[in-house]
């Protein structure tokens, strides 16, 4: 077996069927290719989808009642047969060349072990001016990722994102997803696919880069806002552990160094919001629900 198209989902039937709707159009990788979905405790119509696909895919599930994305992504390393797993997101549409792409990849470079290609948006609508005008800041609030259309090998600071990269599987079941980090329903922590892919890097480990293996990522309008951007950075800000480690005074948790920080961004986030120039005050939010979001051990 080739590959394993691994899909982890929780509650997003709809999105998911468009997505296994996208996988029967693929071009066919050189080498036989299942799909692996785990269904993370989902209450809606998942199964239902799934069903509708065993005929028309070459499908697998598995179910994962542990909450979070790290536990479900460990439950598709377990049941899949192939040398390597591409990861994708319930939320995403996979180019008609995405799987073919990948194929070509891995018969050019056979020593590497990571691969990964653009993840790029597909808003729901038209999204809000500032938005599109800050991009830049915060795209990778919307796990937009785009390196660039010529190959290169990866290194620290050009990895790929979640939503698409392949790892191969003997270095996959070395480095395991870490259940501390990665989504749980609506919280949760980030970054569990950045840590095994810098594990496999550090161990020794090559990668590239396929821009010709694209996928889209669904950015609904409830995403498009101020309020969800607060809350990823939010939790971006509890990743990163940023805390106090000299046992200074804190107070209701957090050093008074921190709190001192926290007031300012919103201050100067506040004015700069007035000004109108998403250039000034995405900077600010940032860095203020980064600072929020930064706790104790």
């Amino acid at each position: 077996m080739r590959f394993t198209v691994a899909i982890c989902t929780w509650n997003r039937a709809q999105l998911l069927s468009k997505l296994l709707e996208r996988l029967t159009c693929v071009r066919q990788p050189s080498g036989a290719w299942e799909v692996v979905v785990v269904n993370n405790g989902s209450t809606d119509d998942t199964e239902r989808v799934l069903d509708s696909f065993t005929a028309r895919l070459p499908l697998r599930r598995a179910f994962e009642p542990r909450p979070g994305l790290s536990h479900a992504r460990n439950t598709a390393v377990r049941h899949a047969t192939g040398d390597y797993l591409v990861w994708t997101d319930d939320d995403t549409l996979v180019d008609v060349e995405w799987l073919a792409a990948y194929g070509l990849a891995v018969e050019q470079h056979p020593e590497a072990a990571i691969f990964g290609g653009p993840v790029r948006p597909l808003f729901e609508g038209e999204p809000p001016p500032w938005l599109l005008d800050g991009w830049q800041k915060i795209s990778t609030a919307f796990a937009a990722r785009d390196l660039g259309d010529e190959p290169f090998e990866l290194g620290d600071g050009k990895l790929p994102f979640g939503a698409n990269f392949v790892v191969r599987a003997r270095e996959q079941r070395q480095f395991p997803y870490d259940p501390n980090l990665g989504r749980k329903r609506a919280g949760g922590l980030l970054g569990e696919e950045s840590a095994v892919i810098r594990a496999v890097l550090t161990a020794g480990g090559s990668g590239w880069w396929v821009p010709d293996a694209s996928v889209e990522h669904w950015i609904p309008k409830e995403r498009q806002s101020v309020r969800y951007l607060r809350s990823y950075f939010v939790l971006q800000g509890k990743t990163y552990q940023k805390w106090d480690r000299d046992g200074r005074p804190t107070f209701w948790g957090r050093p008074l160094w921190l709190w001192r920080s926290i007031i300012k961004a919103e201050l100067l986030y506040c004015c700069a919001r007035l000004s109108g120039d998403p250039h000034r005050w995405l900077k600010l939010l940032i860095q203020a629900s980064r600072d929020r979001g930064a706790t104790p051990r």
